[in-house]
């Protein structure tokens, strides 16, 4: 049927989970849209989306609000106004579906044309959704040949699907960023403490873009991970990634979504050594740890000079989200050799100190101060496990940038004088 005849299928007062990431059904978001007037109280949940949302416009304010688990840059301004963010761990979300914390009643996807026995693939984006087609009531399912068949749990047949659309609709592809001098020295930094025969986590952008090009001549590295891009791919193609030292899925790419261009959908395209998973598995830090020298790469906002990292908001503002960021953390630090890493440019684009002596009021504290093991800026890595308070701060200061180095001496100093407080 048509996608306008498909969305007849939400009615007023329904949830609505949109598929999201590259994966985002576009087609169908923008049937649904088109259809807002006749809608009321439609809560829309999903991660982070891309193109348009329609859904979360003022003029449809009666019509839709939404409540997402992480925040995109499509969103972002409407958080407050049409949307709302839901603080939650990646890898707890489909247990909000699984034990009934949140019903579905109507699930959208965009999935890759069925094979001869009637099964479609997921392609680029399983995380949450394969656990939202298992508990939602409806699922409108857009077929497209542009989605590449991957492996793994996104495995739907058709008879899951209650609406079908046919459509040729290109993936969304997210261009590679070239990294910055800063993002150099930073992926120079943590190229040089990964060791061979390590296991990977890590995102997209600029600083693990930079890590990858400095990971050429390691040996035996593996891959697992809640998402990744295309830098993945040449160090595959060099043998460099190969997974032969995991112990759990040994020999495979584990992943929940991956974003990036044609080159990396087309790689991902039928791929045995590639498995697409239930984020419930992929960030499960039970499965986390069993892989040897786990070293995940995360980013932050800020953190403050005790090692506390916010990654989810500016002061009060929310800008994304936990995610999944501490599963990794967690799982990294309990696997054997295992090294969880923030890695941050030392300023702002504002010449800000991304290292200051107390996080904005309102921050959220995404990794705690216990959890924070290793910090990488351009300037060296931090190791903070075992150290105390002032120890850290002063291994901090020595990573910070060199123009604020003076100002974090002085709060170390008033903070750590030894002054003796009354209890």
């Amino acid at each position: 049927m048509t996608a306008q005849e498909a969305v007849k299928l939400i009615k007023s007062g329904n949830r609505v989970l949109i598929q999201g990431g590259a994966a985002t059904p576009q087609a169908l978001v923008k049937a649904m849209v088109e259809r807002g007037p006749e809608l009321k109280g439609v809560e829309i949940v999903h991660l982070h989306t891309e193109g348009e949302c329609g859904y979360t416009s003022l003029e449809l304010k009666d019509s839709f609000h939404t409540n997402a688990f992480f925040i995109g840059g499509n969103i972002r301004n409407m958080i407050g106004i049409t949307a709302d963010y839901i603080p939650i761990f990646l890898s707890d979300i489909p247990s909000l579906f699984r034990q009934g914390y949140m019903d579905l009643d109507v699930v959208l996807v965009n999935v890759s044309h069925p094979d001869k026995h009637g099964f479609c693939s997921l392609g680029v984006s399983v995380d949450i959704v394969i656990s939202a087609i298992e508990k939602g009531k409806k699922v409108i399912a857009q077929i497209n040949k542009n989605m590449p068949r991957t492996f793994g749990d996104g495995i739907v047949h058709l008879n899951n699907f209650d609406a079908c659309v046919m459509v040729d609709e290109e993936i969304h592809e997210m261009k590679f960023v070239a990294p910055t001098d800063a993002e150099k020295r930073i992926g120079k930094n943590i190229a040089e403490i990964i060791e061979d025969g390590s296991t990977l986590q890590m995102g997209i952008g600029g600083i693990p873009n930079a890590v990858l090009t400095y990971l050429d001549n390691h040996k035996n590295l593996g891959v697992h991970t809640e998402m990744f891009s295309e830098g993945i791919v040449d160090l595959v193609e060099k043998g460099v990634v190969n997974g032969a030292k995991k112990k759990v899925n040994p020999y495979k790419i584990v992943s929940g979504f991956a974003m990036g261009t044609r080159r990396l959908y087309d790689f991902m395209d039928d791929n045995a050594e590639i498995e697409m998973r239930d984020i419930a598995y992929v960030n499960d830090t039970a499965i986390i740890r069993q892989n040897p020298k786990v070293t995940a790469i995360n980013s932050a906002i800020e953190i403050d000079m005790t090692g506390q990292v916010c990654a989810d908001s500016i002061g009060l503002r929310m800008f994304s989200g936990v995610g999944g960021q501490m599963d990794f953390m967690r799982g990294a630090a309990l696997s054997k050799g295992g090294k969880p890493i923030i890695a941050i440019t030392s300023t702002t684009a504002k010449g800000f100190s991304k290292i200051v002596p107390s996080l904005k009021p309102g921050a959220g504290v995404v990794t705690t101060r216990a959890h924070a093991r290793f910090v990488a800026t351009e300037y060296g890595v931090a190791e903070l496990f075992g150290k105390n308070l002032r120890q850290r701060a002063c291994a901090l200061r020595d990573v910070a940038h060199p123009d604020h180095r003076e100002s974090l001496d002085k709060a170390i100093h008033e903070r750590f004088s030894g002054s003796v407080v009354s209890i």
